[in-house]
């Protein structure tokens, strides 16, 4: 066996334990690209040898999906058949575990028409809302990760060749991940610690608002009524611990989908929809995006805002320090799982259910209430950088330091 056989067989053991937490008699819906066979054969054995009833994988391909954004009917290409809907049925009946498998080219369907990959973007968000709902209140356990691909590795690498570049994109996802070191699920358990001590020192501020000042910066973003940091592993409805994301370096609540106040500049560039979207600028009042550009990609952008009323407010708001390992590396990875935990992030569209006390038992309306954002989007942009600084605003009117150039204040 390879070192990197070797590392794949660490790799999807972690997945199946630390990410989501197999436990017998689960069924797992993984879902991942066709060149990354192996790793999917590593998962769905480490799945089976923790006790799994069934694997059932989802495969995906970008020359096809991009064939079909090309020639396929729109009539078919923008309503969701009944079978994959009762597909979907199938998972939240049979409690599904989720693993996504990220490594698509950043930049697949790049050229393509905007209106027809935005419409397809919508039904493909209608389709899955119930599962999406399911995820975002943690009722089962479900992780994103990352898996290598030429094309994105050469977008990451671009002077390095096709190989090169993919070997090299292989070694920072298990650097990242941890696989590199001894034991890494005791890595994991570590560090999801450190990132659940840093969220208890935040519930119990229970700050008002959070005001954020940098270059092109200067936004104050309202947080609900008894809302939730999280940190590490997240806690599924029946008391399963899981890593949501992996790598993670982040610690995250949501927004008062109402009170937010101001501009912000992204600082890295976005992957969304199979296009590159570059230095973003958003104004906000009273919670809604007034005012969006983007100086690449600004046509998907705003096909991204009339996806639905909640995706021009924001949903999450998340403090990455900068000095986090992915940051230091200084690779611009152009995958949101990597790019924003090297950086302070928001999300515009829904909130996660469980940012909040009694969230995950709430209804849609209830938790439209309390301020968290509802849609069937949630895209995430960075904004932070080592020139950022944000402060606690508390209920009494006092100013606490959280950050200062782009780390943690204390």
């Amino acid at each position: 066996m390879t070192t990197f056989q070797h590392n794949l067989e660490k790799y999807a053991a972690l997945v199946a334990k630390t990410g989501i937490n197999v436990q017998p008699g689960d069924t797992v819906v993984l879902q991942i690209a066709v060149d990354q066979a192996e790793l999917a054969r590593d998962i769905t054995a480490a799945c089976y040898d923790l006790g799994a009833a069934e694997v059932i994988i989802k495969w995906q391909d970008d020359m096809i999906d991009r064939l079909h954004m090309q020639h396929k009917a729109h009539a078919r290409l923008v309503n969701v058949p009944d079978f994959q809907k009762q597909e979907y049925d199938y998972w939240l009946a049979n409690n599904a575990k989720r693993i996504s498998v990220m490594s698509s080219n950043p930049d697949n369907l790049k050229g393509l028409d905007g209106d027809r990959v935005a419409a397809v973007q919508k039904a493909n968000g209608q389709a899955m809302l119930k599962v999406r709902q399911a995820t975002q209140a943690n009722k089962n356990s479900w992780t994103v990760i990352a898996a290598a691909s030429p094309a994105w590795a050469q977008k990451v690498f671009p002077d390095m060749d096709e190989q090169a570049a993919t070997a090299k994109l292989w070694t920072e996802i298990f650097k990242t991940t941890r696989v590199d070191q001894e034991d890494p699920i005791l890595a994991w358990e570590q560090h999801g610690q450190k990132l659940q001590a840093k969220a208890a020192e935040l519930n119990a501020a229970q700050y008002k608002a959070l005001h954020y000042t940098a270059p092109g910066t200067d936004l104050t973003i309202g947080l609900p009524e008894n809302h939730i940091w999280m940190g590490g592993p997240s806690r599924s409805s029946d008391g399963r611990p899981f890593m949501a994301n992996m790598p993670t370096e982040e610690v995250f609540s949501a927004a008062d989908a109402n009170n937010v106040d101001g501009y912000i500049t992204s600082t890295k560039p976005l992957s969304y929809a199979g296009n590159t979207l570059n230095n973003l600028q958003f104004t906000f009042e009273n919670g809604k995006v007034i005012k969006a550009t983007a100086e690449e990609g600004n046509a998907v952008l705003q096909k991204l805002l009339q996806t639905d009323a909640g995706v021009k407010r924001l949903g999450e708001v998340a403090l990455v320090p900068d000095p986090s390992p992915i940051s230091q590396s200084k690779i611009t990875f152009y995958n949101t799982l990597f790019d924003e935990n090297a950086s302070n992030h928001l999300a515009l569209g829904s909130a996660y259910a469980f940012s909040i006390e009694g969230g995950t038992d709430m209804s849609e309306e209830a938790l439209e209430a309390a301020g968290l954002n509802r849609s069937q989007a949630h895209v995430d942009f960075m904004v932070g950088s080592s020139q950022m600084n944000i402060d606690g605003l508390t209920h009494d009117g006092q100013i606490v330091p959280i950050f200062r150039n782009g780390d943690w204040a204390d």
